[in-house]
């Protein structure tokens, strides 16, 4: 229960579009405030490294408040946020509709893009962000197979961090030229007609994602196998650009809008035929679902996508709940160490990855609820890996302690970065890879 509110917590539009977000007095005005507030609480201490950063400055500070903490210290705190949301859904009890009306990853938010307006960001934060550029050119055939080899050398990783900063023990992922893209047509078998259950239409379009077209393109096969399986007509969205949270996380707001022009005609032009819309990675999902709509309150064609787009189990398991989903698995999965990824947590959705992983008969599903520490960009940066793997390690102790037979998690970087942390994990894996093991298909 939330201390002075029963409400459910609420948010209120980004309005970046407007001139009094980009004022930096009134920024640090805020900043000032909601510092002073969390200083009072100090709730959210086990989460990110934003919070111990911001008490650490207050209690070393001479008056040992928050305006004993000199202005050029407050981006310290800012760095340290990777807006996972878990303040503002799960800790933080002066969430809107509270009348202090915080929302402390909207703040960081605003923060960064004033930053990044007036200074831009280093190099490899804005490489490291542009996933679609690099994707597409450490995708071409025979760049990716050097690409791959290069990523593997230790040698390579040493000069790499030394120019760049990527950490050389971080693991980075592979590239392939055979995109999901390029072989969807491939595993395509199935001509379905939709089924419409609940408010579900039974004809879905895959989003693939930069991470699911470039660098897992076998997940989009078992996504359309398990969806053919339970007799969903799958397609993939006809062409896609990054969602924009990489750049969104790095306070570039106008290359988001770049991309959003670029996707949600797209999408609401799919959403009119009939579909609707899933994607393999949380953060994209969330993407969609929330972010935008908050970012541009008033598109009707974001609203649009926003209300057909879901997270994969959340439709599976709508689906099951109309006795729509088969049960007819061939294979037990045994005990499963399952990461709940920070951006499936904050849409408010429940654990259904958990739910349908459970329907398979002699299946243990260990569900983790806590952050992984990787973020896209946090757990590879040499200046944050040590960092993040502080923040991993309550979820490797847990992973370790069940010595499970599959380790998993929604996002495919959260589980690598997890299973490269401890010996019991031989390999990460996506749930829907495990659905369709326990499918036999």
């Amino acid at each position: 229960m939330r201390e002075g509110s029963l409400d459910a917590p609420t948010r209120h539009p980004v309005l970046w579009q407007e001139e009094e977000y980009w004022d930096k007095e009134d920024l640090f005005s805020e900043l000032e405030r909601v510092y002073d507030i969390c200083h009072g609480c100090r709730r959210c201490v086990s989460l990110c490294d934003s919070f111990p950063t911001l008490f650490d400055l207050v209690d070393e500070s001479e008056t040992m408040e928050v305006d004993g903490v000199a202005r050029d210290d407050y981006y310290k705190v800012v760095d340290q946020c990777y807006m996972c949301d878990l303040c503002f859904m799960t800790k933080c009890p002066y969430v809107p509709p509270h009348e202090w009306n915080v929302d402390f990853p909207h703040l960081m938010l605003r923060a960064k893009a004033q930053r990044f307006r007036e200074e831009s960001a280093p190099f490899r934060d804005r490489v490291l962000t542009s996933t679609d550029a690099v994707g597409a050119m450490a995708s071409i055939p025979l760049v990716d197979i050097t690409v791959n080899a290069l990523n593997n050398n230790g040698m390579f990783r040493t000069l790499l961090e030394n120019t760049l900063g990527v950490h050389r023990e971080a693991p980075v992922p592979d590239y392939h030229s055979k995109t999901l893209r390029k072989t969807f047509k491939t595993f395509k078998s199935r001509d379905i007609a939709p089924k419409p259950v609940g408010e579900t239409t039974g004809k879905i379009a895959l989003y693939a994602t930069c991470y699911g077209n470039y660098n897992t393109p076998n997940l989009g096969e078992d996504f359309i196998r398990v969806f053919e399986h339970n007799d969903i007509r799958i397609d993939l969205v006809e062409k896609e650009a990054c969602c924009g949270i990489p750049k969104w996380d790095l306070g570039d707001l106008e290359a988001v809008d770049k991309l959003k022009q670029k996707n949600i005609p797209v999408l609401a032009a799919m959403v009119d035929q009939g579909y609707d819309i899933t994607a393999p990675i949380p953060s994209c999902v969330l993407m969609y679902k929330h972010e935008l709509p908050l970012l541009y309150p008033g598109d009707e064609d974001v609203r649009k996508v926003a209300k057909a787009f879901y997270d994969p189990f959340e439709y599976l398991f709508l689906r099951h709940r109309q006795g729509e989903l088969k049960t007819d698995f061939k294979q037990a999965l045994g005990i499963i160490s399952y990461q709940v990824a920070c951006h499936l947590r904050v849409q408010n959705i429940g654990m259904k990855t958990r739910d349908v992983l459970s329907l398979v008969p002699d299946t243990e599903v260990n569900a983790i609820e806590r952050c992984s520490g990787h973020d896209g960009t946090y757990a590879v940066k040499k200046e944050t890996r040590e960092k993040s793997l502080k923040i991993a390690r309550p979820v490797v102790r847990q992973v370790e302690k069940s010595d499970p037979d599959h380790f998993a998690s929604d996002c495919p970087m959260a589980a690598t970065h997890i299973a490269n942390l401890t010996d019991k994990v031989s390999e990460a894996e996506h749930p829907m890879t495990l659905l369709r093991k326990a499918y036999g298909i």
